[in-house]
């Protein structure tokens, strides 16, 4: 297999990776971004995107990928389409083995995303940007004065309904315990702000028509079932960071995401994590970015110092 070595390799090409990979070039610094599908990373799902600045009419969410893509390889960044299958961050130079070879690199940032956890019921990737979401902040526009369903009973999923309570016409949360796992100050919010509860209730079956048309519920405790028409359904049950392959050397906090502060330093030397991989409070298109060129700060500063270490022993 082959074997490339670089100053920089960035695992995952999202906005935040191709920021990073972006910055580094433009210090001078040779750049491989490994990418197991498109460019975009979770952004690429998205139809469109319109809270990204620049774009007064949005811009759909694949598009913006490969123009991120294209921008950082005018300044040199080679976008590699592989899987990594295996990494070893504490080598020095980094081990980075993939479908495409085996890479090696000083430094490494590590962008591979989380993506949102799903019901799990039949036609929900289908429905996916037909009705069915993950992002009120993301796609709550495209419900302005309609009827939509929350399906979470955490902090997420009561903020969720009280953003898209400022824009719909109704707006139900839809939990299948008798009380929210939510802080206790979310409650009279929501009773504020019209949001319905449906208590000890649970999504079983979607229904649609080309595009989302209701949902079917069924009552946990009684085990009746009924129908609840809406227009969208923003599912809120968590997100799932991919950091598998980093456990046991990178640390993780309770919840699978890499420990990393505003420096985006995570607890390895030479190794960096961006957007939504990273323990962090709002994770969007934006924030990912804006951890990208932050990285590529800390990464410099690092290889400086790596450099003028390796001059030191030289000498």
């Amino acid at each position: 297999m082959d074997q490339k070595r670089y100053d920089v390799v960035v695992i995952g090409g999202g906005p935040g990776g191709y920021t990073a990979g972006l910055y580094c070039a433009r210090s001078g610094r040779s750049v491989a971004v490994l990418e197991k599908l498109s460019p975009g990373g979770q952004m690429a799902t998205t139809g469109i995107v319109e809270n990204y600045p620049g774009f007064e009419d949005g811009v759909d969410g694949f598009e913006l990928g490969e123009k991120m893509e294209r921008q950082a390889s005018r300044f040199g960044v080679e976008t590699v389409y592989a899987e990594v299958t295996a990494v070893d961050l504490t080598a020095s130079p980094k081990r980075i083995d993939s479908s495409e070879g085996t890479f090696w690199a000083d430094a490494v940032v590590l962008a591979t995303g989380a993506y949102p956890r799903e019901l799990g019921l039949p036609g929900e990737r289908e429905l996916r940007g037909r009705g069915v979401a993950y992002c009120a902040t993301c796609d709550g526009m495209f419900f302005r004065d309609k009827t939509v369903a929350v399906n979470g009973g955490g902090n997420t999923a009561v903020e969720e309904a009280l953003y898209l309570a400022k824009l719909c016409k109704k707006v139900y949360l839809i939990h299948r315990r008798d009380s929210l796992r939510a802080s206790a100050v979310y409650r009279g919010a929501l009773d504020e702000a019209g949001v319905e509860i449906l208590w000890n209730s649970r999504v079983t079956a979607l229904r649609r028509d080309g595009r989302l048309t209701g949902v079917e519920l069924e009552d946990v405790v009684s085990g009746q079932r009924r129908e609840l028409a809406c227009d969208g359904l923003f599912v809120a049950v968590g997100r799932v960071p991919d950091t598998a392959l980093f456990a046991g050397q990178a640390e993780l906090d309770g919840s699978g995401y890499l420990v990393a502060d505003e420096t985006t330093r995570t607890s390895l030397p030479g190794v960096f994590a961006v957007g939504d991989v990273r323990t962090k409070a709002v994770r969007q298109i934006i924030t990912a970015a804006a951890d990208g060129a932050v990285a590529a700060h800390f990464v410099e500063e690092y290889l400086l110092n790596l450099e003028h270490g390796k001059a030191g022993n030289a000498s």
